[in-house]
């Protein structure tokens, strides 16, 4: 329950987040939490969370605990990141996948933004790096949309990310304001591949 976006645009990245929650059928808004962010910060990448409010508290503990783990550079990294996190998440949070995956789900779904790009990660760990922009949450369409019409004509990733979570905040009964907004500059060349130790 929620609407997290990322663009790419103009050499810019830009990811933003509503900051509604909900709780057994209760809506939470941002003004009686202290912690609102649905976005979290590693180095230089930036990821959003939707979904069960205790994946970003269980991803806080493993950037804490387990940092050397964690590589975002590309979509390959992150898919490797992924899989050594997988264990983790059995052994030390107490992950119950359900019987019936064809591969063990990790039940998150994260938008990652950083300089390399913009890429979602799948409950099967699957990873797809996203050329212009994507959305994933419960105003995912809103917000699609919303970037589709602005994208041509904004100058910036940031203008086009804002724009698309007012969308979803306007209209998706499950995301609400403030908005949270982070930027970053692309990188120019993409990193070269070093080999991947497993």
């Amino acid at each position: 329950m929620s609407t997290i976006v990322a663009v790419k645009k103009n050499g810019e990245v830009a990811i933003a987040a509503d900051t509604l929650s909900s709780t057994y059928g209760l809506k939470i808004s941002a003004q009686y939490k202290v912690r609102r962010q649905k976005i979290l910060c590693f180095q230089d990448t930036y990821l959003g969370f939707v979904g069960y409010s205790v994946h970003k508290e269980v991803f806080e503990s493993i950037i804490d605990k387990h940092p050397g783990d964690l590589n975002f550079a590309s979509s390959r990294h992150i898919f490797e990141t992924f899989n050594k996190i997988h264990p983790i998440l059995k052994e030390k949070f107490y992950l119950t996948p359900a019987e019936d995956d064809t591969y063990e789900s990790s039940d998150m779904r994260i938008l990652v933004a950083n300089p390399s790009g913009i890429f979602q990660v799948d409950e099967d760990r699957h990873v797809l790096e996203l050329e212009h922009f994507w959305a994933i949450g419960s105003g995912r369409d809103f917000a699609l949309g919303a970037a589709f019409q602005a994208y041509d004509g904004a100058r910036s990733a940031r203008e086009i990310a804002i724009a698309a979570v007012l969308a979803a905040t306007e209209f998706d009964p499950y995301s609400a304001l403030p908005y949270t907004v982070h930027t970053m500059p692309l990188r120019k060349e993409q990193p070269v591949m070093e080999p991947l130790l497993i």
